[in-house]
């Protein structure tokens, strides 16, 4: 081992906070290696409701802290990323005699408009349900709502993206890469990983991360050989997509009589997204679905609200993940907090271990900002923060500039049909161009595999982003498992099967 690269960090875990701090540490001039047992983004960052949000009902736990920065979060990563994240305005209807009275319901929409430093999402405001088409899909008895801004996120892209910066900044991403050992010699880490082939690695690091979100303990219970770990809460929250509830741009925030509250939210244009269930799991996160029961509350809690009734029927998708969230000891999932908690371990002289317990989507910069700092205390600071000024691969135009750049591409390739170039852009932004290439019909993009989709981009899917079946393509870099039939899901998964073995 001794011609071997010794790398200032080695990453366990392809989720948005492993990315996201292999990102960070490669932009500051770290050499870094990143592992990740599966695809990314195929455990709890894909699973999340998908919003870049302050989180409304944390303000009731008190979590302030957290609720602010989450706040300041949503423009800068808005920001960053314009084609992935966008605003959307949420429509909170409220009732007499209802689980919270308005008086607390605007003292936390205040506080919602006033904590964070908002500058371009608009403000709060006052529905009359009866006269704004927010009422229509409602029932009469709703005949008020609030209304404020927060912001939308595909989750999954967002995560890849970060990986792909991460590797073009110089970092090394081992993907389907199982790290099975990581021990302690000669003042560095040895980390074995084991790749799906059955081929066995051995890397040096000067600091190891444990990223590894819901498997955060099986890490060091497997790779570190640790007895009775218990560090995070897992908490399981299942979504179902059924068929378009409204047609209404903005999205619904529902109070359910338990205290609990789901959203209704527009997805991929013709399907509605409601979620999320908040219960604890005991069981090996990667055997994760839904429940019968999960099923039954989402479907009571939205009908409680909607006049066409939510029935399982209806459902089109569904899809489960596990939280991780630090143990705190509260009492309910849904009360556990959601901020994260960074820690060092490693005595004088050892090679230095950083564990990542909990965090969110939305402050999985700041997150990794911290990270960093206590990197940078452990075995060295390089360069400074920067990220907050970045854009993510596909990023660079402004955050209002979406139609522009889609009006660009249809100029640049008028073939295309609006719809799909519209996906192309929230997909990829103004890589779109790339993925097209010298195409002038949409033959040239290659095979048709249905939906939008063509071999030029999931040529792009493997070449570029690590995609290897046809469930990364169609679950989690695009939806687009939405629009295909079974049969050409099929005809996807053959060619992909192909081009892996190739």
């Amino acid at each position: 081992m001794s011609g071997q690269p010794i790398y200032d960090l080695f990453v366990i875990g392809g989720g948005i906070n492993g990315c996201g701090i292999a990102r960070d540490a490669a932009g500051r001039g770290y050499s870094v290696a990143l592992a990740e047992m599966n695809d990314f983004a195929s455990g709890t960052s894909s699973g999340a409701t998908k919003l870049i949000h302050g989180g409304l009902r944390y303000l009731e736990h008190y979590e302030f802290r957290l609720v602010r920065e989450a706040l300041m979060e949503r423009e800068v990563l808005w920001a960053m990323a314009p084609h992935v994240i966008w605003p959307l305005r949420f429509v909170l209807p409220f009732q007499k005699g209802g689980i919270r009275p308005a008086w607390l319901i605007r003292l936390g929409l205040f506080l919602y408009d006033h904590l964070g430093g908002r500058k371009l999402l608009p403000a709060t405001r006052t529905l009359d349900l009866r006269r704004d088409p927010a009422g229509k899909p409602l029932k009469p008895i709703f005949s008020k709502a609030f209304e404020y801004s927060d912001g939308w996120v595909d989750d999954a892209r967002m995560v890849v993206l970060n990986a792909r910066d991460a590797e073009i900044r110089g970092a090394t991403i081992l993907s389907r890469s199982r790290v099975t050992s990581a021990k302690r010699e000669d003042g560095v880490w040895a980390i074995t990983t084991r790749k799906r082939d059955g081929t066995v690695s051995t890397h040096r690091a000067r600091m190891l991360v444990n990223a590894a979100g819901p498997w955060v303990d099986q890490v060091l219970a497997g790779a570190f050989g640790r007895n009775n770990v218990h560090n995070v809460r897992l908490v399981q929250g299942s979504h179902i997509i059924v068929k378009k509830k409204f047609n209404d741009p903005r999205a619904y925030f529902f109070q359910n009589p338990d205290n609990r509250i789901i959203f209704a939210i527009p997805y991929e244009r013709d399907f509605t997204l409601i979620g999320t269930t908040d219960r604890d799991y005991t069981e090996d996160p990667k055997d994760v679905r839904i429940s019968p029961e999960e099923v039954n509350y989402l479907c009571g809690a939205a009908s409680e609200y909607f006049q066409e009734p939510v029935v399982p029927d209806d459902i089109v998708w569904s899809y489960s993940a596990v939280r991780p969230l630090f143990d705190d000891g509260a009492s309910k999932a849904q009360e556990a907090t959601r901020d994260y908690v960074l820690k060092v371990e490693g005595r004088e002289g050892e090679a230095p271990l950083l564990n990542v317990f909990g965090g969110k989507l939305t402050t999985y910069r700041r997150l990794a900002e911290h990270a960093l700092e206590k990197i940078g205390e452990t075995i060295g600071s390089k360069g400074t923060s920067w990220t907050a000024g970045s854009q993510l691969p596909g990023g660079d135009f402004g955050v209002n500039a979406y139609e522009a750049t889609v009006e660009k591409l249809l100029t640049a390739y008028p073939f295309l049909e609006r719809a799909h170039a519209e996906r192309l852009i929230r997909c990829y932004g103004t890589d779109a161009r790339a993925i097209l290439g010298a195409a002038r019909t949409l033959e040239d993009l290659g095979r048709y595999f249905g939906g939008t989709l063509y071999e030029a981009e999931v040529r792009w899917l493997i070449e570029r982003e690590w995609a290897v079946t046809a469930e990364d393509v169609l679950w989690r870099r695009t939806k687009q498992g939405l629009f295909l039939t079974p049969e050409e899901a099929e005809g996807l998964d053959g060619y992909m099967g192909l081009m892996a073995a190739a």
